[in-house]
């Protein structure tokens, strides 16, 4: 049989996993008419959602009105998924277990990703290939160069590729940047990002976690190394391996770099990276920093990125973990942009509150918006300019991530006075070092058991985003993809680096 005619039949045969008995009663037909079709102005967009275990939940809940189908490899989450929407709103939508089947249906016109990190760029450019529109969870990619192949795909095939940081699409973040740009509060000096959110170890197990037979692991790996895994919860937790995740700062701290980079303006992956930081207080499977500061050093307007997953203090490691993070100036998870007569303190993802030198009030931004509901105008006027965070943006944001977690993981341990030493030249990011070690001490953290790490100094080419003198660097800012699961190929000549939609 040939490898076309293969193909086919594993579409055929894989497109509803309903039809196996898991869960019986859908569909799976379609009409070969829909494919690739221009929808019309009064026509409903058909989607739907991959992954939803977790940040999922609120993709359904935004496109419930166009949903025809959902996506997982968690045949439990499946099936658990379909009933609850069927409860909820009376109509039945299909389930598929692999993404690979559901982008070749000719009925969905776009499709959400909410899967773990791993996976978000192969199922996003094996969907843009396949004519879907895309709205794709930050972060976009796993490491830089498979953030670029997304953008470069989208521009290829045309398709409209929004990126999941819904704070592009506050009217109070718009107004609010807006009147910085206009000279609210002076010159634009630099901006801190910080994500102080409880996070507790994840334990660690003796021997291998038996997975579920409900899950299928192979799919579940995708394009990462399939291994065996010694936490005890398969979903959430990797997020703590950078096997698939992208520790804190790749997690929720993408949305505050995303903030930080969209307000210092910055349209191009930062030119030196450092990062100092470590996995502190427990021992546990993870290998992410719960304990990090990265500075990413622009010339003008560098942005400094600090990550703390330990409480205010030792005595709050116990019931009150949660209700007992720090906070640096107002911003708990959020951004500080300072400015030469006064800061703006966007502490969430609706409101940017500005304050003189003395910190007294000047002016507080609060208002929301409607993130998918900007992606879904902008698919039907199949306009990309439309879009609040195009794939570019989200690309951009991410892979700032990337590269700090990358000087970390080049990185080797060093004591105190090393580090101090070494960021002692930068006032800024010496009083960042400096409050960390704060921190650190506070939470009885001893240094010498286990020291933080001191990153590698990277430099990049920040016209073709390559790392500078350094080879083992430059081939980490890919990975070595499982047979059967690579990113499909794109035209790199047609949409280089500096492509914009």
């Amino acid at each position: 049989m040939s490898t076309s005619s293969t193909r086919r039949t594993f579409l055929r045969r894989s497109s509803a996993i309903i039809a196996g008995g898991f869960l019986a009663g859908g569909t799976s037909s379609f009409s070969a008419a829909s494919y690739g079709r221009i929808v019309g102005a009064n026509e409903k967009l058909r989607g739907a959602v991959i992954g939803f275990n977790g940040q999922g939940k609120s993709h359904i809940e935004a496109i419930t009105d166009h949903l025809v189908a959902l996506c997982d490899c968690d045949a439990k989450v499946l099936a658990g998924a379909i009933g609850e929407f069927e409860k909820q709103h009376g109509r039945r939508v299909d389930g598929v277990e692999d993404f690979r089947a559901l982008v070749e249906r000719q009925d969905i016109d776009f499709v959400t990703i909410a899967t773990p990190n791993h996976t978000h760029a192969l199922i996003a450019t094996t969907a843009i290939v396949a004519g879907k529109d895309v709205y794709v969870e930050k972060p976009v990619s796993h490491n830089v160069w498979e953030g670029r192949q997304i953008v470069r795909s989208a521009r290829q095939h045309s398709r409209v590729v929004q990126t999941g940081t819904q704070s592009r699409s506050s009217a109070a973040l718009r107004e609010a940047k807006q009147w910085v740009d206009e000279g609210g509060l002076g010159k634009l000096l630099y901006a801190v990002g910080t994500c102080y959110k409880p996070r507790k170890a994840i334990g660690k197990l003796s021997k291998p976690l038996e997975i579920p037979a409900h899950i299928n692991y192979d799919l579940w790996c995708g394009p990462a190394e399939k291994r065996e895994l010694f936490r005890p919860k398969l979903h959430y937790d990797w997020h703590w391996d950078f096997n698939t995740g992208n520790g804190d700062m790749g997690n929720q701290g993408i949305h505050q770099m995303d903030i930080a980079r969209w307000f210092v303006g910055h349209s191009q992956i930062s030119p030196r990276v450092l990062s100092i930081g470590g996995r502190l207080g427990y021992e546990d499977a993870g290998n992410t920093p719960n304990t990090q500061t990265v500075i990413h050093a622009y010339e003008n307007a560098p942005i400094i990125f600090e990550t703390r997953g330990l409480p205010k203090s030792k005595e709050h490691q116990d019931n009150r973990w949660g209700d007992s993070m720090d906070n640096y100036l107002g911003s708990q998870i959020g951004v500080i942009v300072f400015y030469e007569n006064g800061r703006l303190v966007i502490p969430n993802y609706h409101q940017a509150i500005a304050y003189d030198l003395d910190g007294q009030l000047v002016k507080d931004f609060n208002r929301g918006g409607d993130h998918f509901q900007n992606f879904l105008k902008a698919v039907q006027d199949r306009d990309v300019k439309q879009l609040n965070a195009d794939i570019l943006e989200g690309h951009l944001s991410s892979a700032l991530c990337h590269t700090g977690a990358l000087s970390h993981q080049f990185g080797h341990p060093a004591s105190s006075a090393d580090i101090l030493e070494k960021v002692r030249g930068d006032e800024r990011f010496l009083g960042s070092v400096q409050r960390m070690l704060e921190h650190i001490a506070a939470n009885q953290v001893d240094l010498e058991r286990t020291p933080l790490i001191l990153g590698e100094e990277l430099r990049f080419d920040v016209e073709t985003e390559t790392v500078l003198d350094n080879a083992l660097v430059q081939k980490a800012l890919t990975r070595d993809y499982r047979p059967g699961f690579e990113l499909p190929a794109v035209s790199e000549a047609a949409t280089g680096v500096g492509a914009t939609p």
